[in-house]
């Protein structure tokens, strides 16, 4: 990973494999980012979801990950892109315990009490985009 990771770094997600290597590139820049350890599991854990998401409802897709500053704070940006379905209900899909498939129904809205920012941009038949970052304390 390069030192200056300002530069967004896209990592494919197609496999499970890709999954592994998406919570292996999250740590890396959650310590670079010097967030606490508590802080990194939290947002290595989200990044697990959403990028698992990715993988089984999206079809496959990518994760954008980068750091951000803002207001004199630093942080970890991820952005996980699929052209899947869609999400045809938002407010359903972020109901603690509903799930699509056979998963707990904790992910979305797991991902999203996991972290300090949270957009979701779905269009049904098009594809989904979630945005998370962590701010360091």
């Amino acid at each position: 990973m390069s030192s200056a990771s300002r530069t967004p770094e896209v990592l494919e997600i197609a496999t499970t494999a890709g999954v592994v290597q998406a919570r292996q590139q999250v740590r890396a820049l959650a310590q670079q980012c010097r967030l606490s350890l508590v802080e990194q599991t939290k947002l290595i854990t989200a990044a697990s979801e959403l990028a698992r998401n990715t993988l089984i409802h999206g079809g496959g897709g990518t994760m954008t990950s980068f750091l951000v500053e803002e207001r004199g704070r630093r942080g970890v940006r991820l952005v996980f892109i699929d052209h899947g379905p869609g999400i045809p209900d938002v407010n359903l899909a972020l109901t603690d315990g509903w799930t699509s498939g056979n998963g707990m129904g904790l992910g979305l809205s797991g991902a999203k009490r996991l972290v300090d920012d949270f957009a979701l941009d779905t269009t049904p038949g098009e594809g989904t985009t979630v945005t998370i970052t962590k701010w360091g304390r």
